[in-house]
C-alpha cells in the first residue's frame, strides 16, 4: 500500500500526538513513583519464583479464570488477543510508511495471520460479552457504569472488526484503504487512554505481581530514624503503594470477598485503593489521606482477613496499605477511640488485651499442671492471650497438652508470657508492638527456646513474620500442623458425628495451611463437610485486625454471617483451629437454638477421642448454686450497668476459677435470669 506524502505527514502527526499524550501521562505517573519512598518489598530475591508467578498469573491468567470462570475466560481471550496483535500492529503502522515488517509471502506469516484472525473473532465475541455484562447485567462488584469502560470496549471491538475486514479487502483497494485508516485512527485514540484509565494495568500488572510480597499481608518495617510513622500523607507513600494504586483493574473481586463490605460496613477495599489513587493525583504531598480522601471509619473496619489480597488478580497488597493508613493515624496520635485506647492501655499495663492480672495465667498453669519449659523439651507451648485468659482458650490448651502427652511429644510453657503484639500491629500502634515483641523475644532467647507450637494462627503469623524486625530466630508451628503429624499414630476411635470445617483466615490465607485441620478430622474418621466458602476462600469470623477487642460493629455482624453458613451445612460440630473463632462463632450461633452445632478446636476433638468424656451433671451443685446467687445479688444491685464476664470474679470477691464464673453466668443467661451480649471478644452481662 502506497500513501501520498500528505497522508504520511498526517499519519506522522497522528502517531506523534498519540504517543506524546501517552508519554506525558506516563511521565506524570512515573514522577509520583520516583518521588515515593523506597520499598523493602522491591527485592530481586527469589526472582525465579517471582517470574513463575508472573507467567502463571499474567500470561496464563490463572487467577482471573479461577475466581470468575466465565468472565475470566473472556478477559483472558482479550488479553491473549493483545499479545497476538503486537506484531500485527507494528506491521500495520509500517505499511503506512511503505515498510512490510511481516513477509506475507512466507508460509509461517500466512499461518500467523490466519491464527490472529481466529483470535480476533474470539476477542470480538468476548468483548461484546464483557460489555453486555458491564452495561446490562451490571454486577455490583464492578461499581457504577462509566463512559470510559464503554469507550475502551468499543475501541477494542472496532480494532477487531477493522482487522477482520482488512483481511477481506486488500489495502490497495479504496475500501481497504479506508479500513486501514479506520484501524489506524482507533489505535491512535486508544493508546493515550491506557495510562489514564484502569487499562494501565496492561502495563503495570506484571510489575505489581512480580514485586508482590511472597507472604500475604506483609507489613513493611518503619524506619524511626527517618521519622517514618506510617502512611499519613502522600509524601509517606512507598513505591509499591504507588504501583498498586495505578495497577488496579477495578474488577471488584476484593469487595466481593470482603467480610466488612458484605455485611454493610463502610469499608470497601476497592474504593480504598481508588480513593488513594485519586488522592495521589489531586492532593498535595503534605495533605493528610485519612479524613480528606478516605474515612477513618472505613480504615478501622478491616478485619485483616486477607481475602482482598488473596483474590486480587494484579498483585495489589491491600492490607499493607490499610495498615499503613492505620499507622499514620495511630502513631501520630490522631486516632482517639475509647475501645481502642482501652485496648492499648491494657496491652501497655497488663501486657494482655483483656487487662487481666498475670495471676490469672499463673492460676491456670497450676490448675492445668502444665510443665514449665526448661530447655530439654522439644517444644515450647505458647499459650497466647486467649489460651491463657479465656476459659475456652484454656480448654483448647489443656486438650492440646493431653494429646501431646499421649503422643510422647515433650513440651513446656514459659512461666511468663506477654501478648505477641498482634492486635497492636494490625491496629497500627507500632511502638507498642515493638515493646511487646522485644520483651517476648528476649524472654524466649533467655529460656533457650528453639521451637514453638501455638494454638493461635494470629500468634504464629506475628512471631514468624512481624517479629523478624526484632531478630526472632525461632521455628514456630501451628498446633494443627503438629497434630497432623501425630494424629494417625494415636489410638483413637473412628468417627464421631458429622463435622464441618471452618478455616480460620490467618491459618488458611495468611499461613497458607488448609490441609492440616482436615487431616486431623480424617484421622478421627470424619470426612469434613465443606461450607460454601472454604479453604483459601474462607469467610472471616470477624475477630481479626484487633476488632475482636473493640466495640459493637455496624451493619450485620460478620460472625453472624459466617455462623449461618456453617449451620446450613447441617453438621453436628464445627471444627476450627483458632481460639478466636469459637469465641465469635459460639456467640453468633444463638439464633439457631438447639439445632446449633458445637464449635470445637481440632485439638479438643482429638483429645476427646483419646478416652470417653464423663457426662456433665444435669443439675448444678450446691457450690454452683451459691455462686449463681452471689452473681444475681451483685448484678441486681447494679441495674442497667454492664460488666465484663472475666472481671466479675474479682468484683464479687470470688477466688475460684474464672471458668466457673463464666459457666454460672451462661446458666443464668440460658435460664433467662440475666441478659448477656457480646462486645468484641468479651461477653458483657447487664445488671
Amino acid at each position: 500500500m502506497e500513501l501520498s506524502l500528505l497522508e504520511r505527514l498526517v499519519l506522522l502527526l497522528v502517531l506523534a500526538a498519540s504517543a506524546g499524550v501517552f508519554a506525558r501521562t506516563v511521565w506524570a505517573r512515573w514522577k509520583l513513583f520516583a518521588a515515593a519512598k523506597p520499598d523493602t518489598r522491591f527485592r530481586w530475591r527469589s526472582w525465579p519464583q517471582r517470574l513463575w508467578r508472573v507467567f502463571r498469573e499474567v500470561l496464563l491468567q490463572e487467577k482471573i479464570i479461577r475466581e470468575r470462570p466465565a468472565a475470566g475466560v473472556a478477559h483472558a481471550l482479550v488479553f491473549w488477543g493483545f499479545l497476538a496483535f503486537a506484531f500485527i500492529s507494528i506491521d500495520h503502522i509500517g505499511l503506512g510508511f511503505g515498510i512490510e515488517v511481516l513477509n506475507r509471502t512466507s508460509w509461517s506469516v500466512r499461518m500467523y495471520f490466519l491464527l490472529v484472525s481466529v483470535i480476533a473473532v474470539a476477542v470480538l465475541i468476548s468483548i461484546v460479552g464483557l460489555l453486555l455484562r458491564r452495561f446490562l447485567v451490571r454486577p455490583r462488584a464492578l461499581g457504577e457504569v462509566s463512559w470510559e469502560s464503554g469507550l475502551i470496549g468499543l475501541f477494542i471491538a472496532l480494532l477487531m472488526v477493522t482487522y477482520l475486514l482488512g483481511q477481506v479487502y486488500e489495502p490497495e483497494t479504496e475500501a481497504g484503504r479506508k479500513i486501514w485508516w479506520a484501524h489506524t485512527l482507533v489505535l491512535a485514540a486508544f493508546l493515550p487512554l491506557i495510562p489514564r484509565s484502569k487499562h494501565f494495568h496492561l502495563l503495570l500488572a506484571p510489575f505489581a505481581i512480580f514485586w508482590q510480597s511472597r507472604e500475604l499481608a506483609l507489613v513493611p518495617a518503619l524506619d524511626y530514624e527517618k521519622e517514618e510513622f506510617g502512611l499519613e500523607k502522600r509524601a509517606d507513600a512507598t513505591r509499591k503503594n504507588i504501583l498498586d494504586a495505578f495497577a488496579c483493574v477495578e474488577c471488584g473481586r476484593c469487595q466481593e470477598s470482603c467480610p466488612a463490605f458484605l455485611t454493610d460496613k463502610v469499608l470497601n477495599p476497592k474504593m480504598i485503593v481508588l480513593d488513594f489513587r485519586r488522592h495521589l493525583l489531586t492532593q498535595g504531598a503534605e495533605e493528610p489521606i485519612v479524613g480528606v480522601s478516605i474515612s477513618a471509619e472505613s480504615v478501622f473496619q478491616c478485619t485483616t482477613c486477607g481475602a482482598c489480597e488473596y483474590q486480587c488478580p494484579v498483585g495489589i497488597e491491600h492490607l499493607p496499605l490499610i495498615i499503613g493508613l492505620r499507622r499514620g493515624h495511630v502513631n501520630t496520635g490522631k486516632y482517639q477511640e475509647p475501645y481502642t485506647n482501652k485496648l492499648f492501655h491494657h496491652l501497655e499495663t497488663r501486657k494482655n488485651p483483656f487487662g487481666l492480672e498475670a495471676s490469672v495465667r499463673e492460676a491456670f498453669l497450676q490448675k492445668a499442671q502444665l510443665p514449665l519449659y526448661d530447655g530439654t523439651q522439644e517444644y515450647c507451648l505458647w499459650l497466647g492471650c486467649v489460651g491463657a485468659y479465656d476459659p475456652h482458650g484454656q480448654e483448647i490448651i489443656q486438650a492440646l497438652a493431653k494429646v501431646l502427652t499421649a503422643a510422647r511429644v515433650s513440651f513446656g510453657v514459659l512461666a511468663r508470657e506477654v501478648c505477641t503484639g498482634d492486635a497492636a500491629r494490625r491496629l497500627g500502634n507500632d511502638y507498642l508492638f515493638l515493646q511487646l515483641a522485644e520483651q517476648n523475644v528476649e524472654a524466649l532467647k533467655q529460656a533457650g527456646v528453639r521451637k514453638l507450637v501455638s494454638i493461635c494462627p494470629h500468634c504464629v503469623k506475628t512471631m514468624t513474620q512481624d517479629w523478624r524486625e526484632v531478630g526472632a530466630p525461632f521455628q514456630v508451628v501451628h498446633h494443627s500442623q503438629l497434630l497432623e503429624k501425630i494424629a494417625r499414630r494415636l489410638p483413637v476411635p473412628r468417627g464421631n458425628g458429622s463435622v464441618a470445617v471452618h478455616d480460620p483466615c490467618y491459618l488458611a490465607r495468611h499461613l497458607g495451611e488448609v490441609e492440616a485441620p482436615r487431616a486431623v478430622l480424617r484421622a478421627l474418621g470424619n470426612e469434613p463437610h465443606e461450607p460454601e466458602r472454604a479453604g483459601g476462600r474462607t469467610f472471616c469470623c470477624g475477630a481479626g485486625g484487633g476488632l475482636v477487642f473493640l466495640g459493637e460493629e455496624k451493619g450485620k455482624r460478620v460472625n453472624r454471617e459466617r455462623a449461618e453458613e456453617l449451620v446450613d451445612t447441617g453438621a453436628d460440630t464445627v471444627a476450627t483451629a483458632c481460639p478466636f473463632c469459637p469465641i465469635m462463632l459460639r456467640d453468633a450461633m444463638g439464633p439457631a437454638g438447639e439445632s446449633a452445632p458445637r464449635v470445637l478446636d481440632v485439638a479438643e476433638l482429638l483429645a476427646a477421642a483419646l478416652e470417653p468424656t464423663e457426662a456433665r451433671p444435669s443439675q448444678p451443685s450446691a457450690a454452683e448454686d451459691n455462686l449463681e446467687s452471689r452473681l444475681l445479688e451483685f448484678l441486681s444491685a447494679h441495674p442497667g450497668e454492664e460488666f465484663h464476664a472475666l472481671y466479675l470474679p474479682k468484683q464479687i470477691g470470688y477466688t475460684g476459677a474464672v471458668s466457673a464464673v463464666v459457666a454460672a453466668l451462661k446458666r443464668l443467661e440460658e435460664a433467662g435470669r440475666v441478659q448477656g451480649r457480646m462486645a468484641g471478644a468479651v461477653r458483657l452481662y447487664r445488671g
